[in-house]
């Protein structure tokens, strides 16, 4: 592993920071579209894109070695204001919960945004401290084909519905007090890691 690509991105406090976690198993461009997004209606002035060592709730057997992830991760996000960091495995966390409590002691004063797609929201119940995680930083939540509906009608939807703001406040989440998210339309994107997979064992 190189020591590069555990470090933290650069950082100061009041800095408006998007974190969006996955296995970039592979990265693709639904990833960097909802960053883009994320960065344009948030007003944020960075994401990070945080390339885990294995997802907890996933078979890790066949996962790619994390320095090829992030590698690949990179070369696709190819933009200044995206950084791309395996932090999570000098931070030793292996939910997301941990990771978020010690990013927000080793970065005070940042404006951090959990960011998510609206397919993952509707499984966040099943996260490890999700309501942790709920009052721990504004979340916004991507929309992603095919699962707009299911994903505000989820458990976690239901129970974050009175933390809600409207889309034209998207702006003011960054410096909202948690519990508090966002649910933001746009530009879409059809791709999937878990796609791109099963395309690459057909060849």
């Amino acid at each position: 592993m190189r020591p590069e690509d555990l470090r933290l991105p650069p950082h100061t406090p009041g800095l408006r920071i998007g974190l969006f976690g996955g296995s970039f198993n592979p990265a693709h461009d639904g990833h960097r579209m909802a960053s883009l997004t994320a960065l344009r209606r948030l007003q944020l002035d960075r994401v990070w894109w945080l390339v885990t060592p294995g997802n907890p709730l996933k078979d890790n057997a066949a996962l790619p070695s994390l320095d090829q992830r992030i590698d690949t991760a990179r070369a696709l996000a190819e933009h200044a204001r995206i950084h791309v960091t395996g932090v999570e495995a000098r931070l030793r966390t292996r939910y997301t919960a941990d990771t978020l409590r010690a990013l927000k002691l080793r970065c005070p004063g940042v404006r951090f945004v959990w960011i998510m797609g609206s397919d993952n929201l509707t499984s966040f119940h099943r996260w490890n401290e999700w309501r942790a995680i709920a009052r721990m930083m504004p979340i916004a939540v991507i929309d992603r084909p095919g699962t707009t509906h299911r994903a505000v009608a989820s458990p976690a939807a239901n129970w974050l519905a009175r933390y809600r703001l409207s889309e034209n406040e998207a702006a003011a989440l960054a410096g909202s007090e948690a519990p508090a998210w966002v649910f933001l339309h746009g530009k879409r994107s059809d791709l999937s890691s878990t796609y791109l997979r099963k395309l690459a064992n057909r060849d």
